[in-house]
């Protein structure tokens, strides 16, 4: 009985203050601070792209050819959709590059 009255209570409180049931409600969106040097992984060369941190030349050409094949990058986000550029790997090095 208690544990349906804290249900109760919680499902009020979500719909007056205007959130989901299930849902987070994020307060701050994700932050970065973006390297003086960082590379415009648009218009980089191999050797350029090998001189961010945990990329190397396999990961480095897999960049330049998923670049040529679909055209420049829009966000930096969407280097995940490169093979080898996994989320754990994008965060590593998201202040390393840029796409402008």
């Amino acid at each position: 009985f208690i544990k349906n009255i804290l249900l109760l209570i919680l499902c009020c409180l979500s719909v007056c203050c205007g959130a989901k049931p299930g849902k987070q409600v994020l307060s701050a969106k994700n932050s970065y601070l973006l390297s003086d040097s960082a590379i415009n992984i648009n218009s980089a060369s191999l050797s350029d792209l090998e001189k961010i941190p945990h990329i190397g030349l396999t990961t480095a050409q897999a960049i330049i050819d998923f670049r040529e094949k679909y055209g420049k990058f829009r966000k930096p986000e969407h280097l995940m959709l490169v093979p080898r550029i996994s989320d754990k790997r994008f965060r590593e090095i998201r202040q390393f590059i840029k796409t402008e």
